[in-house]
């Protein structure tokens, strides 16, 4: 009796484990698919999910600028999603973001890379630091997905890589006039004070040999490490006694705002070159006012950009997540609309090369009312669009017309 008692025992367990088993196989099954209905509310078809991977900062001094950029692809993906999704292939499909927090640190966004194609199998991941795409760029062509690149890093189209798309604009178009501009209002002497990321030391050394072809002299060359750095005093007060007409700073917004506005608390009176990282605009909130940025050339803030499709767009960001975007959010929440676009005319939502392959329909084919910039092209691994500059004059925006 004994025996017949603990053999039901073991059926019913038996029973029981298959039972749970069956329940989380449907679970993971239904987990990337939903039926969609028409419109009389029908269960008419599946809709199928596409996974698009995030490695950026989001802990530490650079999450101010890692979280914006994130938003950006965040909401072009849900209001991808509430318009219906994609449709490639007569199927439907709604994007997913999968976000990892790298840190700024190049082997966190490898690492990161490697665990979104594993486990959530992206066609495409975005980082935006150009550490982490170099990081990306010694497997992504091997593992098959594209880089979202954001940074104006020339390199990162450089290298041959045929699966890195680069957002913003090459950094290398702002040098003539940012120079042409602080040389005219303040002088020749410049100090070099940016983020000490190799993004940082290869912006430094083409503006160091462009400034010095224009007649220019660096009196100081340095760099802040930005992830171990919190107090600038020391570095900026050895920069001043070499008494630069122009400081060249730059990193992300927040800790290069700290910069300029410590520079002007120990008596710094000149100009300063503001790599384009870092937006005018968000390092107000930090200064307080335009005013300790009188002197200040950058790349325009998003909010005063001529874009039909900006003042819709701020209104929606403001409203979604409390603030004013700036260019980061911009920037990303176009390209997810691109990629969309392309993965549309390429017929597919996993495969990398032709995806790529599709990126100038994507930006043919991206409505005009989401265009936060206007691209034209993709030509050369990245768009391609027209530059805006401006400066800050008597604690006001103003805009600098390119040669």
């Amino acid at each position: 009796m004994g025996r017949m008692k603990s053999l039901l025992m073991m059926g019913l367990i038996f029973v029981l484990i298959v039972s749970l088993v069956a329940c989380n196989n449907t679970s993971e099954k239904t987990a990337t698919t939903k039926p969609a209905a028409n419109d009389k509310g029908d269960k008419t078809e599946e809709v199928g999910t596409v996974n698009i991977g995030y490695s950026g900062p989001l802990s530490g001094p650079a999450a101010f600028y890692g979280e914006r950029t994130l938003n950006g692809v965040k909401m072009a993906a849900e209001e991808i999603n509430d318009a219906g999704g994609i449709e490639v292939g007569g199927k439907k499909y709604n994007l997913n973001i999968v976000s990892l927090d790298d840190k700024y640190l190049p082997n966190e966004a490898g690492a990161n890379a490697k665990r979104l194609i594993q486990e959530n199998k992206t066609p495409i991941i975005f980082t935006p630091h150009s550490g982490g795409v170099f990081a990306l760029q010694v497997f992504n062509q091997q593992d098959k997905f594209i880089i979202g690149a954001y940074t104006s890093e020339p390199k990162v189209s450089e290298v041959g890589n045929k699966l890195t798309v680069r957002i913003p604009p090459r950094y290398d178009g702002y040098l003539a006039p940012f120079t042409d501009y602080e040389m005219d209002k303040f002088g020749k002497k410049i100090a070099f004070l940016p983020t000490a990321s190799q993004y940082g030391k290869d912006w430094s050394e083409k503006l160091k040999t462009h400034w010095e072809k224009e007649g220019g002299k660096v009196v100081y060359n340095s760099s802040i490490d930005f992830a171990k750095e919190t107090d600038f005093f020391t570095i900026v007060t050895n920069a001043l006694k070499e008494k630069p007409d122009v400081l060249f700073i730059g990193g992300a917004s927040e800790p290069t705002a700290k910069v300029a506005k410590q520079a002007r608390e120990l008596g710094f009176k000149g100009g300063f070159i503001v790599m384009d990282q870092a937006k005018l605009d968000e390092m107000k909130v930090v200064t307080g006012s335009y005013d300790v940025l009188n002197g200040a050339i950058g790349v325009m803030p998003l909010v005063e950009s001529s874009s039909p499709a900006i003042p819709d767009f701020v209104k929606k960001y403001k409203d979604k997540y409390g603030e004013t975007p700036g260019s980061e959010a911009g920037l990303n929440y176009i390209s997810m609309y691109i990629f969309a676009e392309a993965m549309k005319a390429a017929g597919s939502v996993d495969d990398a090369e032709k995806i790529q392959a599709q990126m100038q329909a994507g930006v043919d084919n991206t409505p005009d009312d989401v265009k936060t910039y206007e691209y034209t092209k993709f030509i050369d691994g990245g768009f391609d669009g027209d530059l805006e500059v401006a400066a800050i004059e008597d604690g006001k925006i103003v805009p600098i017309k390119i040669k």
